[in-house]
């Protein structure tokens, strides 16, 4: 079966002057117009399109790949507005209307907004919306502490970050438990369950867990001692200020990191200092 808004692997079917069909396994076919058909492509190949429907509501394929496909969510620019909607660049030669009624705000030409591309039910086509919310937690997260997840951070608050996470629930990262500065992007992060909430609403945390973190931890503390000719300018006793400046971490981490470091025989502890032995 034939996704629309989705990838699809099809097989070269009919060659014609304006393109070639591809067909699926049921025997459904979509045109993939000639500009995008590989020099080198023969009959029954296979072949990976997008699929989504063309200005006058016709099934077509594409080799262009878009920025987002349905069900994912994504930041876009506004390059045109009329009386329909906003219509956002999304890497394709046909841009992505997003309706009035899905607008939060009247969209400006130029603007990025952060949108979730879906498939209308009444039209078929491939839209987006900026009302992000009534796309998330429709499902109870079956995710467990120290889970690894994608998240993608698209708003900053008095108590932390909002995010996404896996492209289907709402997350929140705790300002006092960030230990480097997280930037708003299209782009998601790797992030930690550290709870899901009764509401399903999930905190986060951008930490690996110590398994994780410690030894690459070790590692940016031996890389410091080497640069400073085997000697190292902090210690158990130094502030919590200057531990995350120095090494974006915690002092409850950094003094495990020496103690792993130290049974390890890798570095000496006195009173005095800190050397590598």
């Amino acid at each position: 079966m034939i996704k629309l808004g989705c990838y699809n692997t099809l097989k070269a079917v009919r060659f014609v002057d304006f393109g070639v069909y591809l067909g699926d396994d049921d025997g459904i076919e979509v045109l993939l117009p000639k500009r995008y058909v590989p020099s080198r492509l023969k009959k029954d190949e296979e072949i990976e399109v997008f699929v989504y429907r063309d200005s006058e509501n016709r099934p077509i394929a594409t080799t262009e790949r878009p920025y987002a496909t349905v069900g994912q969510f994504v930041y876009l620019q506004v390059v045109d507005v009329n009386k329909t909607g906003a219509f956002l660049d999304w890497g394709l030669t046909k841009d992505l209307m997003c309706p009035f009624r899905e607008q939060k705000i009247k969209m400006q030409k130029g603007m990025e907004y952060l949108v979730y591309v879906y498939l209308d039910d009444a039209t078929q086509r491939v839209v987006a919306s900026a009302k992000i919310e009534k796309f998330l937690d429709n499902v109870f997260p079956h995710l467990r502490h120290g889970d690894e997840v994608d998240a993608l951070v698209y708003r900053h608050t008095d108590i932390g970050y909002k995010a996404i996470v896996n492209n289907l629930y709402s997350g929140l990262i705790y300002e006092n438990e960030t230990y480097a500065p997280i930037s708003l992007g299209s782009t998601p992060i790797k992030a930690y369950v550290k709870h899901v909430r009764e509401d399903g609403k999930i905190d986060l945390t951008v930490t690996p867990p110590a398994s994780d973190r410690i030894p690459s931890l070790e590692q940016n503390i031996i890389k410091r001692m080497k640069s400073l000719g085997g000697m190292l300018d902090l210690n158990d006793k130094s502030s919590p200020e200057d531990i995350k400046k120095r090494f974006n971490c915690s002092k409850k981490d950094f003094k495990r990191a020496l103690g792993s470091l130290y049974r390890q025989h890798t570095i000496v502890i006195t009173p005095e200092e800190i050397k590598i032995l």
